[in-house]
């Protein structure tokens, strides 16, 4: 089995000693067309062999091929510490991060399945009258010509255009003016008269007197109301209907597209049958109906990012600011009777309550049944009322009406919040785009369906013919993008969710389906953990996802712990031995099977079973708990489910299924408010029933999310865990110090004194570039030390703050060994996994799972203090190897033991087994989703049919 790789084979991608970060001169090939699984404990080196140094340098090879513009910036795009890397092709790194934040981002744009769908409603969609519901159409040349065709023989055909005087003209020089353009005959009467349409000519008519010419002065001038049938035409043409030929059919088309021209798009056809039935057809080829001009659709008329097509209201965004009925009816488990509408309230207001009672007694309206119970009709009468009801919205008109008054603004003040636009009802666009419709749908109504129904829609949408020819390819790369949403899990998003309500997990694999869905060839793809987020049985499809992306001839590098995806590796590269300093090596390299005989590979003998994750011999016996009772937010089927307290539970279930809708959106938003806090989970809370049990034994709820800890970039572990206050003590006691007067203050780069002025402690500059990403550049003052020359000649045992900061967490706490105090506050990060990342390591360059146990090392950190934590943990198993794991379940345990209650949401089979108490939900996502599949010991789920956890225990 290969250890240190020296030999290069041309079939691979060769990477020779490569020393990015903590990786020691290695050497190792990426075999070209396979599946590879780049493994290890966190901090190892993965990310830097893989992201760091073969996308990197993919990326500067890219770089070079631009305009010398653009070079000029990205010359200093540093090349990674590597000797050389043969045979690297193209590469595409698909990391994992929300990668937007913009609200105008969605699920649809971002695959580009909403781009196809503009398209398709451009070319394939059929615009329909809002009045009438008929489709509106305009007429071309060839529809009048297969109208003439249609006549019986021998019919005598006309082609007119209405005749009218512009302004300041009367009727002889409207006349002069169409013989300058070679008109020579007008024609009097129409359907009215039968067939006495009376063919004048203009000449003659010039030649008389101002009485005779008078009888056509009935003509409305331009501007005035037209009448439908005009009495007065210009003869364009006039032909017998028979079989037309060749010269024939010139003929016609000429003379209808000047009439069309003439006409301002208006042409009338009179038909005289041999048998003297007279009728007269009118076409039109302005795109209009019902009175209505109609937009005639183009891509940019369904774009919300484009003016052309935003709803004018919410510009696009989907929310305006107006009355909010989240505030109106905080509480929707209230009846009408009860008080539910909360502006309905006291001895004025409360009459509006009085008045809707009473009229609404008559529709059958139940004032008794609680709010959230009504049907849509029922809701419906109670926001806008009828003729004989008043509704809320007629209440809020009057509260409008009165705003001179203080009291009435302060009333308004206390209801308004975004609320969904009520111009475009949320679809975002303007309603000309909606009339816009494919198979009886409009595009907006296609962007609320989630992916997996949209695509059982278009399998079975039927188009006419020749819409079919056209759509027929545009259909083609949507079906392709769908099929790959499906397959890596997520077919119950729909393409109107925002992106940056999306989990890491879910932003990454929306990314792998945009790349998918552009089919290339001969590429590398880099993934850093696309299994997380994901239950196994996503897992599954997410491998065949890949393998396909490996068969279309692409090299797929997948930085990855999960053992199923190993397992069906061609190839596998383990990084360590362990983490940091003690990592940077290859130590194994081979197919699965070589990695488990491997003596000195740490994930073979966690996956061949030689060292394992024991669950515990017994599990927590627990008296409290907190029950949320009739829970049914989102995908939500009215659940009750008990979290007991100070013990390990945990919520499973796929990816979809309402984990998150019932921890962070009604448990952890509902205990906030009952402790007292301000909401700031999306400032709503999901509705339920009522919350019961021990609320009172826990004193403070923690989200440990994935969010990065801290806004700015100088935020790093160090000082978020408190422990740099401490090291900047220890710097200020130094000789030199007390020598030059430094104070801790100047061995801090948040304020002046002591750090760098250019870069303001940043250690790095931004240049803003136009049209490509900002170009971060090391400061050339302090050379990104951060600190002046001065605060940098101050050492304690040789190191300057700066050596400090670049140490790991496990390199100091040996070099602090000395110091009690630093050593404690430090001793956290490295209990939690994290003993490789550097103390000054800026916040924004932490992974989301990084970020999540910074916060818990900062919990253990604290110690034991008398207030009772329910700590709530979102997958922190995300980018942690199995040794990792380890360390997180007994740091788990450290805070039970303190009297905390953990309660983690999580898919590691691991995990789930060491629970005390396990919740799953499912047993699909979406709208298969949304029940309590399963709730008790871990070890009961095995029995549950319908269980996919259980399967996979």
């Amino acid at each position: 089995m290969a250890k240190a790789k020296t030999v290069e084979k041309k079939d691979e991608i060769f990477v020779k000693g490569a020393r990015v970060h903590n990786l020691k001169n290695v050497t190792v090939g990426f075999p070209r067309n396979k599946f590879i699984v780049v493994t290890g404990v966190s901090g190892s080196g993965k990310s830097s062999l893989t992201i760091d140094t073969l996308y990197a340098e993919g990326q500067r090879r890219y770089a070079e091929s631009l305009s010398a513009y653009a070079r000029q910036f990205l010359n200093r795009m540093n090349k990674p510490d590597v000797d050389y890397i043969k045979n690297l092709c193209p590469a595409i790194a698909i990391e994992q991060k929300v990668i937007t934040r913009t609200p105008r981002s969605t699920v649809g744009t971002m695959t580009e399945i909403y781009d196809y769908l503009r398209l398709l409603f451009a070319r394939a969609g059929t615009t329909i009258s809002p009045v009438s519901g008929k489709e509106v159409k305009k007429d071309d040349v060839s529809d009048v010509v297969a109208a003439i065709e249609k006549q019986e023989e021998g019919t005598k055909v006309f082609v007119l255009v209405a005749f009218k005087l512009h302004s300041n003209r009367n009727v002889r020089e409207e006349l002069n003016i169409l013989l300058q353009k070679g008109f020579t005959r007008v024609a009097a009467g129409g359907a009215k008269r039968s067939s006495d349409l009376e063919v004048l000519d203009i000449e003659d008519l010039l030649e008389q007197d101002d009485a005779a010419v008078s009888q056509l002065l009935a003509i409305p001038k331009t501007g005035a109301k037209a009448q439908s049938v005009p009495q007065v035409f210009i003869l364009i043409d006039r032909i017998i209907a028979r079989e037309l030929d060749e010269d024939d059919r010139h003929r016609l088309s000429d003379s209808i597209g000047t009439a069309f021209y003439e006409g301002e798009g208006t042409v009338f056809i009179q038909t005289i049958t041999p048998d003297g039935k007279a009728q007269l057809h009118d076409f039109n080829n302005r795109f209009e109906l019902d009175g209505i001009v109609f937009e005639e659709p183009n891509p940019n008329l369904f774009s919300f990012n484009n003016p052309l097509g935003a709803c004018p209201t919410c510009e696009g965004f989907s929310l305006v600011l107006g009355i909010d009925a989240d505030l109106v009816i905080p509480d929707k488990r209230l009846s009408v009777f009860e008080g539910a509408v909360a502006p309905w309230k006291g001895e004025k207001l409360g009459k509006w309550k009085d008045r809707f009672i009473r009229a609404s007694a008559k529709y059958d309206f139940p004032i008794h049944k609680p709010v959230a119970d009504l049907t849509k009709a029922q809701y419906e009468l109670l926001w806008k009322g009828n003729s004989s009801v008043y509704g809320i919205n007629d209440f809020f008109k009057e509260v409008e009406q009165n705003l001179y008054k203080v009291q009435y603004r302060v009333l308004l003040s206390r209801y308004r919040g975004r609320t969904t636009c009520p111009d475009c009802n949320g679809y975002r666009l303007r309603k000309e785009a909606l009339y816009v419709k494919v198979g009886d749908r409009h595009i907006g109504e296609l962007g609320e369906m989630p992916a997996r129904d949209l695509k059982t829609w278009f399998d079975k949408l039927k188009l006419p013919a020749h819409k079919a020819a056209i759509a027929k390819r545009i259909l083609l790369e949507i079906s392709n993008r769908l099929d790959t949403l499906l397959k890596v899990g997520l077919g119950y998003l729909t393409m109107s969710r925002v992106a940056n309500t999306l989990s890491g997990g879910e932003s990454q694999r929306i990314q792998l389906t945009r790349s998918l869905g552009s089919n290339l060839t001969n590429s590398l793809y880099i993934l850093d953990e696309p299994s997380i987020g994901l239950h196994s049985r996503d897992t599954d499809n997410l491998i065949n996802v890949l393998k396909e992306l490996r068969d279309l001839n692409n090299t797929v590098v997948v930085v990855e712990h999960d053992d199923m995806v190993m397992r069906h590796a061609d190839h596998i590269i383990d990084m360590g031995p362990l983490a940091a300093h003690l990592g940077g090596e290859v130590v194994a390299a081979g197919t699965y099977k070589e990695l488990l005989k491997d003596p000195d590979s740490l994930t073979g003998k966690y996956l061949s079973g030689t060292f394992s994750i024991e669950p515990p011999a017994t599990t927590r016996k627990w008296t409290r708990f907190i029950k949320v009772e009739g829970a049914r937010h989102h995908n939500l089927k009215d659940i009750t489910v008990t979290f007991p307290l100070n013990v390990l539970a945990v919520v499973s279930g796929v990816s979809g299924s309402g984990k998150t809708t019932l921890v962070k959106q009604i448990l952890y938003p509902a205990l906030q408010k009952m402790k007292g806090e301000p909401v700031v989970s999306g400032d709503k809370i999901g509705f339920h029933k009522a919350i019961t049990g021990d609320v009172d034994s826990v004193q403070q709820i923690e989200m440990v999310d994935q969010n990065p800890i801290g806004k700015s970039s100088r935020s790093n572990p160090v000082t978020y865990i408190k422990a740099y206050d401490e090291i900047r003590d220890l710097f200020a006691k130094q000789p030199l110090s007390k020598m030059r007067g430094f104070q801790p203050k100047h061995f801090s780069f948040n304020v002046d004194g002591g750090r760098c002025d250019t870069c303001k402690g940043e250690g790095e500059q931004v240049v803003e570039m136009q049209f490509l990403a900002d170009v971060h550049l090391v400061c050339e003052s302090c050379g990104g030390k951060r600190f002046k020359e001065e605060v940098l000649e101050v050492k304690y045992k040789d190191k300057s703050i700066h050596d400090v900061l670049e140490m790991s967490v496990d390199a100091s706490l040996e070099f602090f060994k000395d110091e009690k105090k630093i050593k404690e506050a430090i001793q956290p990060l490295s209990n939690v996994g994290l003993g490789y990342i550097k103390l000054g390591q800026s916040s924004d360059t932490l992974s989301g799972g990084e970020a999540q146990r910074v916060k818990l090392a900062s919990f253990l950190g604290k110690g034991k203090n008398n207030h009772k934590v329910l700590f709530i943990f979102d997958e922190p198993t995300t980018g942690l190897h199995f040794h990792d794991i380890k360390k997180l379940l007994a740091s788990f345990n450290a805070l039970i033991e303190q009297g905390h209650t953990v309660l983690v949401i999580e898919h590691n089979i691991d995990v789930i087994k060491s629970a005390d108490w396990l919740i799953e939900l499912g047993p699909e996502a979406g709208d298969g989703g949304g029940e309590l599949v399963y709730e008790g010991i871990p070890s009961g789920i095995r029995k549950v049919k319908n269980s996919y956890t259980g399967k996979y225990l």
